[in-house]
């Protein structure tokens, strides 16, 4: 049944998460996380000292990138549409976790190579739409996955863009990809996080930041009210000062996205509880038209 799997794959979206952790590069954004706890401590002896902003940038990269697990909330902000998670992953391909879209909620279990997912109808409805699937389909599939978990296993068309939510090691080689956006870095004031000390790198992007050799900004008519405002953006990094320099946090203000995201409960287990047979649609019986 590809028709099904292709609506889905808006959910894979949930991977843009890892841009955020790419200082100032993001094809998508996030937003509001989470609330946690930000105060300014006086760690000592603090362990980054006599190192710049982008040499402490460089090892929270390369630690967060040896986590085997780890726990990542927020919100995904892909062609303007918003998307929350909350997931824990390991580097086992095995997850469990929840996102809301457009008002309606799921759950996600990825483990033995198969994919579950249990939606609402609200985000059943939204997710199909979006693909523009007959609006007669949508209700018998509504109907169908009502109270039920849809399983999906690997091989299935569609089942590959599902199963990178839970790919940890492709989120954190993401983390890595573009060096040159880390530097330029500077230190903030130390504060905390869940009551982790944590040293904090901060970037400030301009617009000479996007803008190509050759271009040429149209001037703006301060008086016009209609006139968009520049506002700069800033992305803050949060660096546990406790234990491997792990990324804990990173917000964003100005710009056009701005928000946060935040990690937590690094290298614990992720337990992952198979839903009962009996509550549970497969996908590969939908394909072959035969009762699930």
């Amino acid at each position: 049944m590809t028709s099904h799997t292709s609506r889905l794959r808006a959910t894979s979206t949930v991977t843009a998460v890892a841009t955020a952790l790419v200082l100032g590069a993001a094809p998508a954004a996030v937003a509001q996380s989470p609330p946690v706890t930000v105060r300014a401590p006086s760690p000592s002896p603090d362990p980054f000292k006599g190192q710049t902003a982008d040499q402490i940038a460089d090892k929270a990269v390369t630690a967060t990138q040896s986590a085997t697990s780890l726990r990542m909330a927020g919100r995904v902000v892909s062609s303007d549409q918003p998307l929350d998670v909350d997931f824990s992953l390991n580097d086992k391909n095995e997850c469990t976790g929840a996102i809301k879209l457009k008002g309606g909620a799921a759950e996600i279990r990825q483990t033995g190579r198969v994919t579950y997912m249990k939606g609402d109808e609200a985000f059943w409805r939204a997710s199909m739409s979006a693909q523009r699937m007959p609006e007669a389909q949508i209700d018998a599939t509504i109907e169908l996955l009502k109270g039920r978990w849809l399983k999906i296993p690997q091989g299935q068309p569609g089942a590959e863009d599902l199963s990178d939510v839970c790919d940890l090691k492709a989120l954190l080689d993401d983390l890595g990809k573009d060096k040159e956006r880390r530097t330029g870095l500077t230190r903030g004031p130390d504060a905390e996080v869940d009551d982790t000390p944590v040293a904090t790198l901060v970037k400030k992007k301009t617009d000479a930041d996007t803008t190509e050799p050759g271009d040429t900004a149209e001037p703006r008519d301060p008086g016009d009210p209609t006139e968009p405002r520049d506002t700069p953006e800033t992305t803050t990094v949060s660096v546990s000062q406790r234990g491997k320099p792990y990324i804990l946090k990173v917000v964003k203000t100005g710009g056009d996205e701005p928000g946060s995201v935040t990690l937590s409960e690094y290298d614990k287990p992720v337990k992952v509880a198979v839903p009962p047979a009996g509550e549970t649609v497969d996908l590969t019986k939908l394909d072959r038209g035969t009762p699930a």
